[in-house]
């Protein structure tokens, strides 16, 4: 059922009240000064931190300030352990709103700055080039989702000058995307080219999803240009795209996913530090938690039970036995360090587990064995070797 704000807005989804307890629900810091809001690409999250405090004025936005909303919770929260659900309201839904024609052109102007906003404090799910001077995460495939909406919006409202604007921004990110991983593959960097090849699926996957959504012509150039770019060799595009997806299907399918059981320990949530990064390379993510004095022996415990939850979910994933090594390595005992708070049968099982095993193999040991299959790889569809 719709619901009508004061200031006339009729919505079909979550009011902005609820959508700012959402945010606070999962990103509590956001609220607690541990993040940089200042500077115009980090205005987002001063935008969500200015309502939190002036929740009356939710009550008086228009079409344009709750997109511009939606998209800052998404982007605060993307890389959390319970993003906000609005993926469909700004990638479909309020680019069909019956008041649309009104604010459609400011919304796709939103659309293409988001495109600079800074996600590095709000997501560890990253990749870098090797002198750190470009990130990539799966927030570019959240853009790419909405962009591509914005396009088709467009394009259906008659606006095509503005769509070529957005498409160009697109494909801007797209080259970036394949730039970074014919560079890592140049400079021998094999731990973040499986990083990227992880990020890239998960982004042109997002791409595609959007696509089929809004039931684009394939005989639309655009289309041709852009669909299926992880899956299907494509003539504008290095061939490397092709590889990076087949190299994410043989090794980190089973590691990068919705983890579904890091959502229990609350503790997870006190900082952006301890926010989840690409499986299975979780080692130091561990330590960070396991050297943390903000997580109690007990919340450890409850991040421990949470990673042998989740390794026994997720067949041949090895992402959270490397982030259990982590967190007991940084603790002055090992695993005895919570002996004292830990159950005696829990602690009796991961003792005798494989899961255990997994965990012992040592950091270095661990990386090289995928930097060895990543060399001895031959991709089936191009066949590229790193």
């Amino acid at each position: 059922m719709a619901k009508k704000l004061p200031s006339g807005l009729k919505l079909m989804g979550i009011s902005p009240n609820i959508l700012i307890k959402n945010v606070e629900n999962t990103a509590p810091y956001l609220f607690q000064g541990e993040l940089v809001t200042t500077g115009p690409h980090n205005a987002y999250l001063a935008k969500l931190i200015f309502y939190k405090k002036n929740l009356k004025a939710l009550a008086h936005i228009d079409l344009t300030e709750y997109f511009h909303l939606c998209l800052a919770a998404h982007w605060a929260t993307a890389g959390s352990f319970v993003p906000t659900d609005v993926d469909n309201q700004i990638r479909e839904g309020l680019w069909r709103h019956e008041t649309v024609g009104s604010h459609i052109q400011k919304m796709a102007k939103l659309t293409i700055e988001s495109w600079q906003w800074n996600y590095e404090q709000v997501t560890n799910r990253k990749s870098y080039h090797s002198d750190q001077s470009q990130v990539m995460s799966t927030h570019e495939g959240t853009w790419l989702s909405v962009a591509i909406g914005a396009y088709n919006a467009l394009m259906k409202n008659k606006l095509p000058k503005l769509a070529q604007d957005v498409a160009d921004v697109i494909l801007a990110e797209i080259e970036k995307e394949e730039n970074l991983l014919l560079d890592l593959r140049e400079k021998r960097d094999h731990i973040n080219f499986l990083r990227s090849t992880a990020l890239m699926a998960h982004n042109f996957g997002d791409l595609d999803r959007v696509i089929d959504q809004w039931k684009m012509s394939p005989e639309d150039p655009f289309y041709q240009r852009i669909y299926k770019l992880g899956h299907n060799l494509n003539s504008q595009y290095s061939p490397i795209l092709v590889y990076a997806g087949q190299v994410n299907k043989a090794f980190l399918a089973n590691e990068n996913h919705r983890h579904m059981s890091m959502r229990q320990p609350r503790g997870l949530r006190k900082s952006h530090h301890f926010l989840i990064p690409v499986g299975p390379f979780m080692d130091q993510w561990g330590q960070v938690l396991g050297e943390s004095t903000l997580l109690s022996d007990v919340e450890k415990i409850e991040i421990i039970a949470a990673f042998y939850d989740g390794y026994t979910r997720q067949d041949l994933a090895y992402g959270y036995a490397r982030a259990y090594r982590g967190l007991i390595g940084a603790l002055p005992m090992g695993l005895e360090s919570l002996e004292r708070d830990l159950p005696f049968d829990f602690y009796q099982t991961l003792k005798k587990s494989k899961f255990t095993t997994l965990a012992e193999q040592p950091k270095d040991e661990f990386e090289a064995m995928f930097k060895n299959k990543l060399e001895e790889f031959v991709c089936p569809m191009t066949n590229m070797k790193f």
